[in-house]
């Protein structure tokens, strides 16, 4: 008879530090997995003890003794079920990035992840010494072996544990989103199958975490790099395949149809990203709303509704802070989008706040004349009333700035960068449009003329971003070259761009790293952010074009 066994993937959000609240949720799905699905194994993401990732909570010995402690009760209060889970493993000199399987309070296995990346947003060569060992254990007679995310992204562990007797592979993941990421872990999966001749079974964990978001969309590849399953992104669940082993092959087949769920679109997957990582960060802080400042404007028009679809439209708070340079326009479609999403929405115009701060500023300006100051005396009276409204009511103030402009520092420290949350900061002004675009096509809530008109500041008469900046069509793929790419003046020049605007735009992106210290986190969704994986000096002689 063929030997099989029911796996379970448990695809969740675990909260990094909640080391008892991540236990309680394990505990609880793999008797889930156990009782309604009579799955034999249940596997849990990376580190999913302690949260991925941990930083420099690692460090601290209370999250030591919790972390233990959550280990022995894993084993002690699992019983007719394997659980295959993550976590930080400390002797006494190192900190191992590992995983343990225990089946009715005995130990199956522990692997201890081998490649530790350090590019990027990953650090874990700060925390982590790499495992040496293959790990293969057995359940009703089927080999199992295992890696941990990075592991797979080379060859050497699947075929160390290949060579060890696995027969499949398991590997969790804590792989946070970009664009297109699903298709790369897809591609490097089928390679590792192709090379070892056997099936994997790839588990990765959703949630928003600070900077970063995880998509989820585990999957299950046979020996033939047939795709068996895809779980939905962004949505927590418990997937499970039957693994059968039939003379020298374990070849997957899920009970009745494939289920695959299909690869998004990247306007569809962003969009889900944002509003995935700025729920979480609301939520996982505890806070009862957000407030944001609408300018009529289609950055804060985008984030509006990313908020309300994150958050519920009951519990976002709009200002609109109209100046002598508001135009009607822009109110209107203010006043429009925060009727059609159903949220509360307040006009404060801030002209005596202005002229307040320019009067007491008389003497010290001796009558020079206007200049950028007052433009950003402007946007730092908005600012102040969203912070003063978010202190009030204990809501968040959501940034709206975007990639674009913080590249560029087309924004104004402790005004309009003011706020805890920045949810599109990653994202350039084109991709916004796009945003806006696909978020109407599920349902018009942006304005159409927010869209189409030409994008301003509103900080002077008749003034408009391309006053100060390139056309948004030719400024955001200068940037992504450069801060994606790490490309130099004359290779982008070389793609067709004028030399003499490359180099503005990189010198603008030089003198703006200071400002982009202080702003506040924002999500992640492209090859590299503002944020953890950038690090330029904010002192630095460097000079373009070089």
């Amino acid at each position: 008879m063929n030997r099989s066994i029911v796996v379970a993937l448990a695809q969740l959000d675990l909260v990094v530090g909640d080391v008892s609240g991540n236990t309680d949720r394990m505990i609880e799905y793999a008797e889930r997995a156990r009782d309604d699905l009579s799955a034999d194994l249940v596997v849990f993401p990376e580190l999913s003890v302690c949260g991925y990732p941990p930083e420099d909570l690692l460090f601290h010995s209370g999250l030591r003794r919790r972390v233990s402690d959550a280990i022995t009760r894993i084993a002690r209060s699992v019983r007719g079920i394997a659980i295959l889970v993550g976590f930080p493993e400390y002797d006494a000199d190192h900190i191992f990035n590992s995983c343990v399987v225990f089946k009715d309070g005995e130990r199956l296995a522990c692997y201890r992840k081998q490649v530790l990346p350090n590019y990027r947003v990953f650090d874990e060569l700060r925390y982590f010494k790499a495992g040496q060992e293959a790990a293969v254990f057995s359940i009703e007679g089927i080999r199992i072996g295992l890696n941990i995310c990075e592991d797979v992204w080379q060859s050497g562990p699947a075929q160390a544990a290949r060579a060890a007797g696995a027969e499949i592979i398991v590997v969790i993941n804590g792989s946070p989103y970009e664009i297109d990421s699903q298709r790369a872990r897809e591609t490097v999966v089928s390679k590792r199958v192709r090379e070892t001749g056997i099936p994997f079974v790839y588990l990765n964990m959703v949630g928003g975490q600070d900077e970063l978001v995880f998509d989820g969309g585990s999957f299950v590849m046979d020996a033939n790099a047939r795709l068996l399953l895809r779980a939905l992104p962004f949505e927590e669940g418990l997937h499970v395949v039957r693994l059968v082993a039939a003379a020298s092959a374990v070849l997957p087949a899920v009970d009745g149809e494939r289920s695959i769920a299909p690869l998004y679109c990247t306007e569809k997957s962003v969009y889900e990203a944002l509003v995935t990582g700025t729920r979480d960060y609301v939520t996982k802080h505890g806070f009862p709303g957000v407030v944001l400042g609408l300018s009529g404007g289609v950055d804060s028009a985008l984030i509006l509704a990313i908020a309300c679809d994150a958050v519920g439209a009951d519990q976002v708070r709009a200002l609109m802070m109209p100046f002598r340079y508001t135009s009607s326009m822009s109110q209107e479609d203010a006043a429009t989008q925060a009727a059609a999403l159903g949220v509360q929405y307040d006009v404060i115009p801030i002209e005596p706040l202005y002229a307040a701060a320019t009067d007491v500023l008389t003497k010290v300006f001796q009558a020079q004349s206007l200049d950028v100051t007052e433009e950003n005396i402007q946007a730092r009276c908005r600012g102040l009333l969203l912070m003063a409204v978010s202190n009030k009511k204990g809501h968040m103030l959501l940034t709206t700035g975007n990639k674009s402009e913080m590249a560029v520092g087309y924004a104004t420290l402790y005004g309009d960068m003011a706020g805890g949350f920045a949810p599109i900061k990653d994202c350039s002004k084109t991709l916004v449009y796009r945003l806006a675009r696909y978020r109407n096509s599920l349902g018009k809530v942006i304005p159409e003329r927010v869209i189409t008109r030409p994008p301003s500041a509103e900080l002077r008469p008749n003034q408009k971003d391309s006053d100060s900046l390139p056309d948004y069509t030719v400024l955001d793929p200068i940037l992504e070259a450069f801060i994606e790419q790490d490309l130099s003046v004359e290779e982008i020049a070389a793609a067709g761009f004028d030399r003499e605007v490359v180099t503005r735009v990189l010198e603008m992106v030089k003198r703006n790293e200071y400002k982009r210290r202080q702003a506040p986190p924002g999500i992640r969704i492209s090859g590299r952010a503002f944020g953890r994986d950038w690090r330029y000096p904010i002192t630095s002689r460097y000079t373009f074009p070089e």
